[in-house]
């Protein structure tokens, strides 16, 4: 069977088998393909996917062209590719591993934190702080704009240099403020402000003005775009890091349930229409000789993979993408490993010969 007749909605894992020419190429050192990330935004919980990308990092067989992010997805990504551009998969590394460390020095936390490991959360005063600070703008609590991820990604990430030699294709996610539209920034474009604008919640963090437009988090519009990948990038397999569970069990009941899954839903949505778009677009395709045309091509070749973060009880709770807190930035971080482990274990050889989820069983 050639990949050009691999459909986009297969068997489930467990039904397929594994390939003796996958497992060959292990064996002699050969790359099974290239990965293309995309990266769900989520505050704090963006330290789930530092794990996972240092897991896939440690493999060697891995290569990747293509990296779409919004909000903490879009730091990832970028730290990433500055990582690596300075030093290779080490780098990349180590990159991501001071970015989240230094994320983790920002805040006192002993002060506005109650319990320890996958229990930890924020304390009756800092909910209380938080829900003050709810009734003011951006404007009128932070006037001079101080924001010191700017002053940290500034300090680590060499904008200049990646803007002119990227070692992949890099995709960020923003929203106009003023529109409501999706606008995604190459690799060319790349600056600190598209950075920050593709993380800026407008309740915290003042708008970010881009050629004269104001710019919000890249989550309200995609989180992530998942388009780029397939129409600007050569390789077919898309690996979706998600950090928002695809179903949630029990329906919220109490005010600050219902606030909490509106907020999720809200950076959720785009992401499930567009994906529910590929499986609708792939069946309606036609693989007929006479019209089977590029467009056809491309979407019958296309391959999804997926690690999530679903049943992981640190990550159940909306409060905890504010948790900035080193040993539950690291918790995340261990988890996410195991996760990318677990998949490189069960699903490296379908990289480049199938899609490893049934993307209709999980997006329609």
């Amino acid at each position: 069977m050639t990949d050009a007749s691999v459909p986009l909605t297969v068997t489930r894992p467990s039904a397929v088998p594994r390939s003796g020419l996958a497992r060959l190429q292990r064996l002699v050192g050969m790359s099974p393909g290239r990965l293309n990330l995309a990266l769900q935004g989520g505050g704090a919980h963006g330290a789930f996917t530092w794990g996972v990308l240092d897991a896939l990092l440690e493999n060697p067989q891995l290569e990747f062209e293509g990296l779409s992010g919004s909000s903490a997805g879009a730091m990832n990504a970028v730290v990433l590719a500055d990582g690596w551009m300075k030093g290779g998969r080490d780098g990349a590394r180590q990159g991501l591993a001071d970015f989240w460390t230094e994320v983790g020095k920002q805040m006192p936390w002993k002060l506005v934190t109650q319990g320890e490991g996958e229990t930890i959360s924020l304390s009756p005063a800092a909910k209380l702080l938080a829900n003050w600070a709810g009734n003011f703008s951006p404007s009128q609590l932070n006037p001079f704009d101080l924001n010191p991820l700017r002053d940290m990604l500034n300090r680590q990430v060499d904008f200049e240099r990646l803007r002119e030699s990227s070692p992949f294709k890099l995709f960020i996610g923003t929203t106009q403020a003023n529109t409501g539209r999706l606008r995604v920034f190459r690799e060319n474009e790349l600056t600190v402000d598209v950075l920050l604008a593709s993380a800026c919640l407008p309740k915290i963090h003042h708008s970010v003005e881009i050629d004269g437009e104001p710019y919000w988090d890249g989550g309200y519009s995609a989180n992530p775009a998942v388009f780029p990948l397939f129409y600007d990038c050569d390789s077919r397999d898309v690996l979706l890091v998600l950090l928002s569970p695809l179903k949630r069990e029990g329906t919220p009941h109490t005010v600050e349930e219902i606030e909490s899954r509106i907020v999720e839903l809200a950076f959720s949505a785009h992401f499930m229409r567009e994906m529910r778009m590929f499986v609708q677009a792939a069946e309606f395709s036609s693989p007929t000789f006479l019209t089977w045309g590029r467009l056809e091509r491309r979407l019958q070749q296309m391959r999804f993979h997926m690690i999530d973060a679903s049943e992981l009880v640190s990550l159940q709770r909306t409060e905890t993408k504010l948790l900035a807190h080193a040993p539950f930035l690291e918790l995340l971080r261990d988890q996410g490993r195991e996760r990318a482990s677990h998949w490189l274990s069960e699903h490296l050889e379908d990289v480049g010969r199938r899609s490893s989820i049934d993307v209709k069983q999980c997006f329609t």
